[in-house]
């Protein structure tokens, strides 16, 4: 019986790697122009990272982390997001002695297990940064902006921004009383989930999905009615850092995220060709997260987007790949006979640092040309018996068809 890859993953085949590598190629681009630098973080962490840092009555946390022991019976999780690994691996660090502000980025694939469907999948891949090290409103304006850039440069168009502030530990206390005296004499209209968040945290009911609930929030007491001072502030002063980019977006005062960690700002980037998955980037700030972890009280923000989605989107809008390029040289024999000959040729225009290949099976040299022709190689350089013995090889361009007898020991300066 044929083994099929697991439920919710799939394999990226070469005739679609390109498109990865041309995406990867963008993104590391623009996080560079930015002075963003890359972290590379284990694919496993303790599970006590994702509990304390994304929240344990989160849906990640209760339902779609993969956890498992190791041998010494402690707890292991695939990393369901990005953030958390990060601030783990920038205090365990000290990155904070390089620098008081420090800009990072990753990519990589992260797991949750989720039903799959178009766009999500249980390993899937984000790329993400974070500032870690500054509450100014200016930065929470720059990871938006760093995240269009991007998609701007990847050619996609009719993207949505939504913004919101979900306040901070002193105004979030407040509301939350107010949202739970709301929420009180509705808690048995509400689906089994959203009772539980309830108890534990009533800001997750927002992120319920069920028309029931989402019928119970439309009237719900808004987030944005009952800010801080601070939290008011911060948040106008992000708005009006975008306004003067030119940027438009949309205020939805009852956009929370999926995590706890979240503070004050919190926004999506969403496309309208990914149907119901339509968010192909998220984030906002988190500034309790390096303390709750372990460290001094220290503000950061960030965003993450999946990469998968990214492709969705930019096959839906019919944004044109670059065309990958092909070999340089294609080393074809007449017969097998010549093949050592063809080898060493090989190699040698290898080592001159030029891309080349040949068929290592008993073809024509009809079938040598076809697999040329393929692989959309610039010149073909064919080796066969009548032209060794004058120690030479014929040059073939495939664009022009033009063909040229040369000396082997030239061969590297014609090419």
């Amino acid at each position: 019986m044929l083994i099929r890859v697991p439920k919710g993953t799939q394999d990226i085949l070469p005739e679609d790697i390109s498109k990865w590598y041309y995406i990867e190629d963008i993104i590391k681009e623009i996080l560079n122009k930015y002075g963003y630098k890359e972290i590379r973080t284990p694919f496993f962490e303790y599970t006590d990272l994702f509990v304390r840092g994304i929240g344990e009555s989160t849906d990640i946390v209760t339902k779609e982390m993969f956890t498992f022991p190791d041998r010494k019976g402690r707890s292991l999780t695939l990393r369901p997001e990005g953030t958390a690994p990060v601030v783990r691996a920038y205090l365990e660090n000290s990155m904070g002695r390089i620098s008081k502000v420090i800009k990072l980025f990753y990519i990589g694939p992260m797991f949750r297990c989720e039903k799959p469907q178009a766009g999500r999948f249980r390993q899937f891949n984000q790329f993400g940064i974070e500032i870690i090290g500054t509450k100014s409103p200016a930065a929470d304006a720059e990871v938006i902006i760093t995240a269009l850039d991007v998609y701007k440069k990847l050619g996609l168009k009719n993207l949505e921004i939504l913004i919101n502030s979900v306040g901070c530990k002193k105004c979030r206390f407040d509301y939350i009383q107010k949202l739970k005296k709301y929420l009180k004499d509705k808690k048995e209209l509400l689906c089994s989930d959203c009772k539980m968040r309830y108890e534990k945290n009533p800001l997750r009911v927002f992120d319920c999905k069920k028309d029931g609930c989402q019928k119970i929030i439309e009237k719900a007491p808004l987030i944005t009615e009952n800010l801080c001072q601070e939290c008011e502030s911060h948040f106008a002063q992000v708005k009006s850092y975008l306004d003067d980019q030119k940027i438009v977006f949309h205020e939805d005062p009852r956009l929370v995220r999926g995590f706890d960690y979240y503070t004050k700002t919190a926004f999506e980037i969403i496309s309208g060709e990914l149907g119901a998955q339509n968010a192909i980037a998220g984030g906002g700030r988190y500034d309790d997260l390096v303390e709750e972890l372990g460290g001094k009280p220290t503000p950061a923000v960030g965003f993450a987007a999946g990469i998968e989605r990214m492709i969705i989107a930019i096959d839906q809008q019919k944004v044109k790949w670059p065309e990958e390029k092909g070999l340089d040289i294609f080393v074809a024999k007449v017969d097998e006979k010549n093949k050592d000959s063809a080898f060493k040729l090989l190699q040698k225009i290898r080592n001159a640092g030029l891309s080349a290949d040949m068929d290592y099976s008993e073809g024509s040299l009809k079938s040598q040309m076809r697999i040329a022709n393929k692989l959309r190689v610039r010149y073909t350089v064919i080796v066969g018996e009548e032209e060794l013995s004058k120690n030479m090889v014929i040059l073939r361009n495939m664009q022009t068809k033009e063909q040229k007898e040369i000396k082997i020991d030239n061969i590297i300066n014609e090419l």
